[in-house]
């Protein structure tokens, strides 16, 4: 049993189970204060399992989960378009062509990897709004596990197929709203955003978004082209990549399907989340 000094350590306080009593002071101090914060009053019976989210998102400084939980509820209020519903049937048109996949085994560090293939999505048909609801169906079904709480994800946005139609969806409010879930509003760890195929006609785009990235979430903004099989692998191992990233792991199309029907096998939980909140 480690002692109490040494699990003051982030690392291995992040390396305990859910129910550890070393755990039980930081959920305490984070629900006291959370009793304090008007937004936050009618959601004081969150589940002890709900809040260590936000302490291993913020390496357990409470003050800076306080902050995480404030802004999570926060924006669940203010986007409504997007948080409201989470239904999968919301989406499923998206997801059935194979739009969005994550991947079945972790990376080396442990985070999730998650792919996403603009080609897939039809802006007729899909709003970016829509588009950005599987974003956040993927990160709420994801953050219930305890790997990803602790090693955070990875994404992979494969850019072929991005046109004129694509760009004009995304404007300033919404590139805002995006950049909101991936610093300050989602109690997940984004390790890295890798960008494959990028045309030139999405720069502009980007630069909408990346003001309003902290210097930490730039770092780890990866950018490969088209030439992308060889220095993609230099951040993924091999075995987990689809073959069409250069790798041996399962098919995207697999992927998609798989992750497609594991969203489907969730609709209870997701009406859950769209009706009353997080448990």
């Amino acid at each position: 049993m480690k002692s109490g000094e040494e699990t003051e350590h982030f690392g291995e306080l992040n390396d305990l189970p859910d129910d550890s009593h070393f755990l039980k002071p930081y959920l305490l101090k984070l629900r006291q204060k959370a009793g304090q914060e008007d937004i936050l009053c009618e959601h004081l019976a969150l589940s002890d399992n709900f809040l260590i989210r936000f302490l291993r998102a913020r390496d357990f400084d409470v003050d800076l989960s306080l902050k995480l939980l404030i802004n999570y509820h926060r924006w669940r209020r203010e986007c409504p378009e997007i948080s409201a519903n989470l239904h999968s049937s919301s989406v499923l048109g998206l997801l059935q062509n194979n739009y969005h996949g994550v991947l079945k085994s972790r990376d080396a560090s442990g985070s999730r990897v998650l792919i996403y293939r603009i080609g897939q999505w039809n802006p007729k048909d899909f709003t970016a709004y829509e588009v950005f609801r599987v974003s956040l169906i993927t990160s709420e079904l994801i953050v219930q596990e305890t790997d990803t709480q602790r090693n955070g994800l990875k994404a992979i946005f494969d850019l072929q197929g991005w046109c004129f139609a694509h760009a004009f969806q995304i404007n300033a409010s919404l590139a805002k709203k995006i950049s909101a879930v991936l610093t300050d509003s989602f109690p997940l760890k984004v390790r890295g955003i890798h960008l494959v195929n990028e045309p030139l006609l999405f720069r502009p785009v980007f630069a909408m978004i990346r003001p309003f990235l902290p210097d930490k979430i730039k770092q780890r903004v990866h950018m490969h082209g088209s030439s992308f099989l060889c220095s993609l692998c230099q951040h993924f191992p091999h075995s987990i990549l689809p073959p069409e990233y250069g790798g041996t792991g399962p098919g995207l199309d697999e992927v998609c399907q798989d992750w497609t029907s594991f969203i489907a096998q969730s609709e209870e939980y997701l009406h859950q989340l769209s009706v009353t909140g997080p448990p």
